[in-house]
């Protein structure tokens, strides 16, 4: 047998989850988690409705003055209280 011919083995694409000792709550709280770092459902949450390119750089404008908002408030000197 040459190295050619050795047996090639599909390696699984996307999220994918072993499970182990017949512990299917285990796995499932491990794909979950998987998901949800991946971006996975904000991404398809996103893609549902197409959004105009205007409307998109409105929202990521709006998005990033909040984020400067909140900067801000979190360095600024607590109010006086007297």
């Amino acid at each position: 047998m040459s190295y050619y011919d050795k047996p090639t083995y599909k390696k699984a694409t996307g999220n994918t989850v072993i499970v182990q000792n017949d512990n299917v709550d285990k796995a499932l709280r491990k794909f979950k988690k998987k998901v949800l770092e991946s971006g996975l459902l904000n991404e398809l949450r996103d893609r549902e409705f197409y959004t105009k390119p205007t409307t998109a750089r409105k929202q990521a404008r709006n998005a990033a003055r909040r984020r400067w908002q909140k900067k801000l408030e979190s360095q600024a000197l607590p109010k006086k209280m007297y």
